[in-house]
C-alpha cells in the first residue's frame, strides 16, 4: 500500500516537473485550437469588392459579418487574414481596426449577434487577378489562417481582457463577389 502511494506520488511530482510552461501554452494558442475543435467559425459570410484598377493592381476590397455565439460582447481590434479555396492562399490582408471614424474596433454583441466590419482596401490576391477570378463561381472562400486580437467581455467596445487567437480556420464560407466598372 504504502509503495503505490510512493508510486502515485512520484507521478504526479513527475508530472508537474514536467507539464509545459504558460509560456509554451500560449504558442500553441490552444483558444484557438478550441474555437476550430467546436467548429464555432467567427465569420458568416464574405463580401469581395472588384474594380477596373484591380485587373493591373490585383487588389481589392472586401467586407465581412462576424458572428457570435458566446454570451457576451467581443470586440475586434485587428485581423490577419489567408483565405482562399483547397488549400491554395487567393487573398491575403493585415487590418487594424482603429483611429478615424471608419476605422472603430468591431463591437459584436453577445448571444449569436452579427457585426459587418466594415470594407476594408488593399486586399492582395495573391495569385493575382486572372487565377482568382477562377475560384468567382463557387462562391465560398476558405479561412486557411486567421489570426485575431479580441477584447472579451467589453461593454459597448470599452474596456474588456485583452486576447490574441491565432491559428483560426473555416472552410466554405459564403462569399460574394462585386464588379464596380465605374
Amino acid at each position: 500500500m504504502l509503495f503505490r502511494s510512493l508510486v502515485c506520488a512520484a507521478a504526479l511530482v513527475g508530472t508537474a516537473f514536467s507539464s509545459p510552461a504558460p509560456s509554451k501554452l500560449q504558442e500553441r494558442n490552444l483558444l484557438g485550437q478550441v474555437i476550430d475543435a467546436l467548429n464555432l467559425g467567427l465569420v458568416s459570410d464574405n463580401k469581395v469588392f472588384l474594380t477596373l484598377a484591380t485587373l493591373t493592381n490585383n487588389l481589392v476590397s472586401i467586407n465581412f459579418d462576424v458572428k457570435n455565439v458566446l454570451p457576451f460582447e467581443l470586440t475586434i481590434d485587428s485581423i490577419s487574414v489567408s483565405a482562399g479555396l483547397n488549400g491554395t492562399v487567393f487573398a491575403a490582408f493585415n487590418h487594424t481596426f482603429s483611429g478615424g471614424a471608419s476605422l472603430k474596433p468591431v463591437v459584436v454583441p453577445g448571444f449569436g449577434g452579427t457585426k459587418n466590419s466594415g470594407n476594408i482596401t488593399n486586399v492582395l490576391l495573391t495569385q493575382g487577378v486572372d487565377k482568382s477570378l477562377a475560384i468567382v463561381p463557387f462562391g465560398v472562400l476558405d479561412l486557411i489562417n486567421v489570426d485575431v486580437n479580441v477584447r472579451a467581455l467589453t461593454i459597448l467596445g470599452f474596456g474588456g481582457t485583452p486576447l490574441q487567437i491565432t491559428g483560426l480556420k473555416q472552410a466554405s464560407v459564403p462569399t460574394t463577389y462585386s464588379l464596380d466598372l465605374s
